[in-house]
């Protein structure tokens, strides 16, 4: 009897700690963000960019060099974007469209990019530093992969295009 008392007492104590394991979900999340690292991304969660707000999604950023920052975009996915943006391609709004035209090369890039990426892909951004998914994480590690080289492909034939060239150079120069 005194058996199955500290067994039972024991079992209270260690059930809690079970509670700390990751769920599925959670480890999956953990293995495609390793994945990621290790093809050169940068991942964290960070506020939105969305006009709700308030809501921490996976922000996964392809860094451009230093010395070649890309333009500045902003995509929307059409189910959370408003009706008055204009549309970029099936699926797609612009809410902030790039001042300089885009390559054709970086746009067929793009165009195929935006139409392979999955349902959960909210925002597709670009600034002079990165280009960065805002996404739910809905991939297996995988197709993660295939996409991470679709991005960094993407990333390399927009590098050395920003929007005010005149205004990076500025930033180079040394003073005098």
């Amino acid at each position: 009897m005194v058996w199955l008392i500290i067994l039972g007492v024991m079992g209270l104590v260690f059930a809690p700690a079970m509670w700390l394991r990751p769920s599925p979900r959670q480890q999956r999340q953990i293995g495609l963000r390793e994945a990621a690292r290790r093809a050169g991304v940068i991942v964290r969660l960070e506020n939105s960019p969305l006009h709700d707000g308030g809501e921490l999604l996976p922000a996964y950023r392809w860094p451009y060099p230093a010395q070649r920052p890309g333009p500045d975009f902003v995509l929307v996915r059409d189910a959370v974007a408003s009706q008055a943006l204009r549309a970029c391609q099936a699926g797609w709004r612009w809410r902030l469209e790039p001042l300089r035209p885009l390559p054709s090369a970086a746009q067929q890039r793009l165009a195929a990019l935006l139409a392979r990426l999955p349902e959960d892909a909210l925002v597709v951004e670009s600034g002079a530093a990165a280009l960065t998914l805002w996404w739910d994480e809905s991939l297996d590690i995988a197709t993660l992969e295939a996409l991470a080289t679709e991005f960094a492909e993407l990333r390399d034939s927009l590098a050395g295009r920003p929007d005010r060239p005149e205004a990076h150079r500025r930033l180079r120069s040394p003073r005098a």
